[in-house]
Order: C-alpha cells, then structure tokens, then sequence
C-alpha cells in the first residue's frame, strides 16, 4: 500500500511588524488566492487527503482552510496542532507517526525552513525551498505511518502556485 503525504508551506502572509506577533501575520489577498489556485490544481489531480493538519499561525490556519474549501474537505475536521509553529522537523515527524493506518493520505500544512527540511529529510532528495504556498506529496511504500522515517519516501508531487497557470 502506498501512502502520501503532503507537506504545504502556507501562502504569502503579512510582513511582520513589532507591534504584531508572527503567530497572528494573516494572509495578503494574494496569497487567498494563491492557496486557492493551488487548492484547485490538487483537487483537478483528485488529490483528496483522508487527513488534514494545520499549524495554529492564522496564515497556516487560512491556508488550509482555503484548500479544504478547493478540495471539498469538511472545514471542521482540520486538525491543529501548535507544535508545527516553531516545533521543528521532530514536532512535523510527530504528526505524521501518529497518523492513524486507516488513512493512506494526510496533508499537513506549515512553515519554513521547516516544511522544506523535513520535505529532504523524508526523501533525502535536493527539494531546496518551498515557494510560498507549495505542496510536495511524498510517498511511502509498504509502510505503517509509525514506521516513516528519514530517506523513506519520494517526492511525487512538487508544485507552487507560479507553477499553475492563472
């Protein structure tokens, strides 16, 4: 059995301001629409993850909302963890070892540098930085979520939204 997992840096955000926390940066319009056009590309690819995971930053927070609307993903099953703020490659390999085997595909929705080191660190290939608002699908074969782990996938899927025809 395959899996895949999706791994989406969230799109162009506010630029941070002292009187504002990086937390709370929302998205510019274009970045709205952006994840939307990303949104649709996945879904006209029949891309339809069983789970999908945000970090709590709004800007994280709208990105995967604005692509559970595209995909026709239920708004009130995203998930959210707090741990993908800041938390690292090791809180990103967390979600993904405790997905449930019940699901052969997740999306997980984040922030650089870190979507785009654990992006390398699962496929050990040279995927260098996620534009804002990219996705990459990742593979694995045979394997329990549990079981994921460096160098243990393939990239499948790369695109951004200058990739996408407007």
């Amino acid at each position: 059995m395959t899996r895949i997992l999706y791994i989406v840096r969230h799109a162009r955000a506010e630029d941070g301001a002292l009187f504002m926390a990086d937390h709370d940066r929302n998205l510019l319009p274009d970045g709205i629409m952006a994840a939307a056009r990303i949104g649709h590309h996945l879904q006209s690819l029949h891309i339809n993850p069983g789970l999908l995971i945000s970090s709590t930053a709004i800007r994280a927070r709208d990105t995967a909302r604005t692509l559970a609307e595209q995909l026709g993903f239920d708004l009130d099953t995203i998930e959210y963890d707090s741990e993908l703020f800041e938390g690292g490659t090791k809180a990103y390999l967390a979600v993904v070892n405790s997905l449930p085997n019940s699901v052969d595909s997740a999306m997980i929705v984040g922030h650089n540098p870190d979507v785009s080191y654990f992006s390398e660190y699962l496929t050990h290939e040279q995927i260098g930085t996620l534009r804002k608002g990219a996705v990459v699908g990742i593979a694995f074969e045979n394997i329990a979520w549990a079981e994921v782990s460096g160098r243990m996938g393939h990239v499948v899927l790369n695109v951004s939204p200058r990739d996408i025809n407007q």
